[in-house]
């Protein structure tokens, strides 16, 4: 019983004579003090644990500045690593865009996507440099074999003249287009324009192309030879306009037409000069000139005794 009554509710003297004091006061259960007790504390606990992780967030993100290298200088090697970090299936789709244009599919925005490389373009200059030097080499082999006549020395310096060639090519043009490019952008407003590396970028997978079309022009056959070239031309001249009129469609018409024509015809002159220098039939230095038949004068011709005697 003594435990029963120990639990029983007891009203204190001294809030009896309060509520007699002031009838109309509030009155609020142990219960609900509890209660509102619980839920005050749920709601800081909550309140203080949503504070605390975005502080860790905000942590993490001080931690991750903190830890971040700052940008190397362009004249620096770290500065140009980040151009070559690509991987095989990046490089084999580029190229894939680059033999397959087609309008309204713009090679910098499907392909690129602001990522622009130098390991593919590298890369690209490298091999068609090599592949021009040996297979206009194979060339005169394969004209020593059907004509014996033909002396073949083996032509080293074409290694670096193609080198060069196709370097210059794949740099200063690029160079060139994107300085007028930046020029006319100061006189037109709303003209857009690309970056230095991502057009270097265009023009060196644009030239992937003649790599096989070289090794194509092994066959003695002169007009399959042009046949080739010109599709190659096409397909790689129509990259470069499908790419750059985006661009230059923002300028006046005579402007545009005038830049992309430059671009094709300095593709095309590309083409013709590697087609003429590297695959002549016959070098000219090894043609024999015909005899020609020279005058010769009387005296000359007659016998001694016989000028003698015309003397007298």
């Amino acid at each position: 019983m003594a435990a029963a009554d120990a639990l029983a509710f007891h009203e204190f003297e001294e809030a009896t004579n309060l509520l007699a004091e002031t009838p109309d006061a509030a009155t609020t259960s142990q219960s609900d003090a509890l209660t509102s007790r619980e839920h005050v504390t749920v709601v800081v606990g909550s309140g203080i644990g949503y504070g605390a992780e975005v502080v860790e967030e905000e942590g993490d993100r001080a931690s991750l500045l903190q830890e971040e290298k700052p940008q190397p200088r362009f004249w620096t090697f770290d500065y140009y690593q980040s151009f070559f970090d690509v991987d095989t299936s990046q490089v084999l789709d580029r190229i894939k865009g680059s033999l397959l244009p087609h309008p309204g599919h713009n090679f910098v925005r499907y392909h690129l996507r602001n990522r622009p490389d130098l390991y593919g373009p590298f890369w690209i200059c490298a091999t068609l440099a090599f592949v021009l030097a040996v297979t206009g080499n194979l060339t005169l082999v394969l004209a020593q074999r059907r004509d014996p006549s033909i002396h073949y020395s083996p032509q080293f310096h074409k290694v670096t003249i193609a080198g060069i060639t196709i370097y210059c090519y794949a740099w200063l043009v690029p160079l060139a287009l994107w300085g007028f490019l930046r020029w006319r952008q100061g006189t037109r407003e709303h003209m857009g324009l690309y970056t230095f590396l991502e057009t270097v970028c265009v023009y060196g997978y644009s030239l992937f192309v003649f790599i096989p079309t070289v090794v194509l022009w092994l066959i003695p056959v002169e007009w399959l030879q042009w046949l080739f070239g010109a599709l190659a031309l096409a397909l790689s001249a129509a990259g470069l306009v499908f790419t750059l009129w985006p661009v230059v469609r923002e300028d006046t018409r005579l402007v545009a037409a005038a830049l992309l024509s430059t671009v094709v015809l300095l593709h095309a002159l590309l083409a013709l000069g590697c087609k003429l220098y590297f695959f002549q039939p016959l070098p000219l230095e090894h043609v024999i000139p015909a005899p020609q038949a020279t005058l010769l004068s009387p005296s000359v011709l007659l016998p001694t005794s016989a000028r003698s005697m015309t003397t007298f």
